[in-house]
């Protein structure tokens, strides 16, 4: 069977096009190895091999330039640039001893740049912060864009990643270019739905947030959870 061409993918789920709508957050490890590394080859289709890499990663932390070639599909060209970007993110990445933000009040979630980045934003943006059992952000990424509502956020999409990182809570926000900080009945909806969706896998939904200007309304502290 001839490897699938990223052409044969839904537009709406090739990761770079996924970047240009959603940011790169918003993809998984392999995603951004497939976006880095453009397109497979005869025999290997680009998702499986940055599937491979993505495993690698996990296992060996930053696979050295021989083992990468081991992998069926990547060639010496291919290598070098997965090489490039690997220190590239060891010069510039952060720390790894730097202490990660922990969430105890709402406010917290201001000290992450995905969130405070929504500020002067035209539409809106729908977010989820992964935690682990100890209230540490492990990763902040963009789940949907335009008009919040119940269609559009689905429980599958919102605890996919949750699961990926193997979370112990999440954390929603979403803005409101009205400034108007007031949670919507769409907003509503969607909380308790996610709410339910999370006591059934055991990830808690923590808090569902809404940031205006600067500052955000906790629909936790308002009763909806």
């Amino acid at each position: 069977m001839p490897a699938k061409r990223i052409t044969d993918i839904d537009p709406l789920d090739r990761p770079r096009e996924k970047i240009e709508k959603k940011g790169a957050s918003a993809l998984k490890d392999s995603e951004l190895i497939a976006a880095i590394l453009g397109k497979g080859t005869k025999n290997n289709d680009i998702l499986t091999i940055s599937s491979q890499v993505a495993d690698l990663l996990k296992k060996d932390n930053l696979p050295s330039y021989d083992t990468l070639l081991r992998i069926n599909g990547i060639g010496p060209t291919k290598a070098a640039v997965l090489m490039a970007c690997f220190e590239l993110a060891n010069r510039y990445g952060t720390p790894a001893e730097k202490e990660r933000i922990r969430i105890t009040e709402p406010d917290h979630i201001l000290k992450i740049s995905e969130v405070t980045d929504l500020s002067g934003k035209s539409q809106e943006h729908f977010l989820v912060t992964t935690l682990n059992g100890a209230s540490e952000v492990i990763c902040t990424r963009t789940i949907t864009m335009g008009l919040l509502n119940h269609s559009l956020v689905h429980p599958r999409e919102v605890f996919a990643d949750a699961i990926t990182d193997r979370a112990a809570a999440i954390i929603c926000i979403h803005n409101h270019p009205s400034g108007n900080p007031e949670p919507s009945s769409e907003d509503i909806t969607v909380t308790r739905q996610l709410s339910e969706a999370g006591k059934i896998l055991g990830i808690s939904l923590l808090d569902h947030l809404i940031y205006t200007k600067g500052k955000v309304t906790s629909l936790r502290s308002l009763g909806y959870l």
